[in-house]
């Protein structure tokens, strides 16, 4: 638990550090290009039309999902699913990257996962701003259910930072970790209920069994519980199981992940 105290303390003490990287780190990227930072948002915009041709004409035929225009409900996951995958991906091969930066510079490198997150959420922003312009458009009006967002997006962050500390150690470790990452999250976008319903495309109570494992997912807790916020179905204490095996695996990641970040971060240069 010292291990993860520390890490905690690193990322507090060096908040404004975090903030400036990342904000550097967002006009570099983008700073060749004519559209500039505008491609944060494009780029996801294109890419939930081609999803919402697919799955909402093609598969669904136009049809209400959960009572719910089908736009809504997958626009809830799917912006949900793009910020997970890409904090997931660039927290990943945060520390790697940055070798150059690790070798020259002194501050704690387990900053680096949470400046990725923190590069991320422009765009998660932006996208959440288009979801809730229609949901206005498609009358989905706010509900005391929506203050359980709060929570929800508190589970993600720590989803996102455990994950980011132990998947960014072992890229250093295990060079062939980020490329066996990015095969299992293209498997984790279909099992993590972005796109599908899983309660109706699953039928029969011999295949129940199969939505209780699925609903152990991390990534499929947390874009249920956003949908359950805004669109006013449960309350987060209602899915005690799921609460309390997302935080055993958040608690169990986090300190298995600070703790190998501990102890081989004095030799990441030398790894690299």
């Amino acid at each position: 638990m010292n291990d993860v105290k520390r890490v905690l303390f690193e990322q507090i003490k060096n908040f404004g550090t975090i903030i400036r990287i990342s904000k550097y780190e967002e006009r570099a990227t983008y700073q060749s290009h004519y559209l500039g930072l505008v491609w944060q948002f494009l780029n996801p915009a294109i890419q939930i039309g081609i999803y919402y041709l697919v799955f909402g004409i093609g598969v669904n035929r136009g049809r209400l999902m959960e009572g719910t225009p089908y736009i809504i409900w997958m626009l809830i996951g799917i912006i949900a699913w793009f910020f997970i995958n890409n904090s997931l991906l660039g927290g990943s091969n945060s520390i790697y990257s940055k070798v150059g930066m690790v070798s020259k510079m002194k501050f704690p490198v387990s900053i680096l996962p949470t400046v990725n997150i923190a590069s991320n959420f422009v765009s998660y922003r932006a996208m959440m701003g288009v979801l809730m312009a229609s949901m206005f458009i498609f009358k989905v009006y706010p509900t005391i259910y929506w203050l359980q967002y709060l929570y929800y997006f508190i589970c993600m962050m720590a989803f996102l930072f455990a994950f980011g500390i132990l998947n960014s150690t072992i890229t250093v470790l295990v060079r062939d970790y980020h490329i066996m990452l990015q095969s299992v999250l293209r498997l984790l976008f279909y099992l993590s209920g972005a796109i599908w319903n899983f309660q109706t495309l699953i039928q029969g109570e011999e295949h129940r069994w199969f939505i209780r494992v699925l609903e152990l997912n991390p990534i499929y807790y947390i874009i249920e519980g956003f949908r359950d916020s805004f669109l006013s179905k449960a309350w987060f204490f209602e899915k005690g199981t799921q609460t309390i095996f997302f935080w055993s695996i958040i608690t169990l990641i986090m300190i298995v992940g600070s703790h190998l970040h501990m102890k081989f971060r004095a030799r990441f240069v030398d790894f690299i």
